[in-house]
């Protein structure tokens, strides 16, 4: 069940997020997100492969919020288009909560 107002593309539905398809592409601190299917500023991890994404692709992801990590179970995340911040998390509530935000470290 999803909070009042929140639709299931606006929330996750796992603590992980691997299956979050919704178009957040702002980072907890307000950074853009890079492309999935760039490399500038930073170059992605080649193991997220398309299968990695809800989308069935990199390209399909855009520059939205996603977790192609099996191992990472703290939320959705992205690569900034800020080259002195690699990645960070972003604000997508699981279904029925309201955004917290993530500050554990990782490597990516």
């Amino acid at each position: 069940m999803f909070a009042l107002g929140q639709s299931s593309a606006e929330c996750r539905q796992t603590p992980g997020g691997r299956e979050y398809n919704g178009t957040v592409h702002v980072t907890v601190s307000g950074r853009q997100c890079q492309s999935w299917s760039v490399s500038t500023p930073h170059e992605p991890n080649s193991a997220y492969t398309d299968d990695k994404f809800p989308d069935m692709s990199r390209a399909a992801a855009n520059n939205y919020c996603r977790n192609p990590d099996e191992s990472w179970t703290e939320g959705v995340w992205c690569y900034t288009t800020d080259p002195s911040k690699r990645w960070e998390t972003c604000d997508v509530p699981l279904c029925g909560k309201s955004a917290a935000s993530f500050t554990s470290q990782r490597v990516v």
